[in-house]
């Protein structure tokens, strides 16, 4: 059985037992975590696809740990001006193991 889910405005596909990085969540390590937004369940051959969302059908977690991703290097340069900028970027992820999928 596995679940789309949508989350910081990405999708992800999940099944029980997973670890997921997904966008920064407010919680401590350990934390339950549910996620309501599921777009589509897949149970076999049994499929439900939400419009957008199945409603009452529910995905919890439990995260497993904050961090922050490898940097993003950014470079922008312009020929012939003697201009070049150098920057870089780590974002921060929270990551979950999925415990349950309900269809609800």
């Amino acid at each position: 059985m596995y679940a789309i889910v949508r989350t910081g405005g990405k999708q992800y596909k999940v099944a029980e037992g997973d670890f997921v990085q997904i966008e920064k969540l407010n919680a401590e390590e350990g934390d339950s975590v549910e996620l309501d937004q599921v777009l589509m369940l897949a149970d076999g051959e049994d499929v439900a696809i939400g419009s957008p969302v199945i409603e009452g059908a529910r995905v919890s977690a439990v995260v497993s740990r904050q961090g922050r991703a490898k940097k993003v290097h950014i470079i922008k340069f312009r020929r012939r001006k003697h201009s070049r900028s150098r920057m870089g970027h780590r974002q921060y992820f929270t990551e979950i193991k999925i415990t349950g999928i309900s269809k609800g």
